[in-house]
């Protein structure tokens, strides 16, 4: 798999591989949502490529204290070709190279059966009270 930074041309590609993988596009994944993550760091924003085609996706933000993984996602197929472990393992690769020493993930209620693959490279839950609100 070929390891590059997103561009904005590959977005309506990523929306459908993160629906093709199960993960619900929030109002946070439109379009200029994600330019405006560009801005900020977008050399933690990675695609995956087979032939060409976008097959995965993992994107990162760090705050300078703590990073987060955010919607790691490869097309159902080819997910136990350790596609997402090659994503995860750069994000986390370009994290060190930041300086940051710990990385947060949420996951989802209905995504948990990715929990094992998390685990198994080195993340623990941790029994938080997640919450939220949108500002508009």
């Amino acid at each position: 798999m070929e390891l590059r930074e997103f561009d904005m041309d590959d977005y309506e590609a990523v929306v459908a591989l993160w629906g093709k993988a199960g993960l619900i596009p929030s109002r946070s994944d439109a379009r200029v949502e994600i330019a405006k993550k560009l801005v900020r760091d977008p050399d933690l924003f990675l695609v995956g490529l087979e032939a060409g085609v976008i097959v995965g996706t993992v994107m990162g933000g760090y705050d300078g204290r703590r990073a987060w993984v955010y919607r790691l996602a490869v097309t159902p197929e080819l997910q136990a070709n350790g596609f997402g472990v090659v994503l995860l393992q750069e994000l986390e690769s370009r994290l060190r190279a930041k300086g940051c020493l710990k990385v947060n993930l949420l996951i989802e209620t209905d995504n948990a059966g990715v929990q094992a693959f998390y685990r198994r490279r080195g993340y623990e839950r941790d029994d938080l009270i997640f919450m939220e609100k949108w500002l508009d």
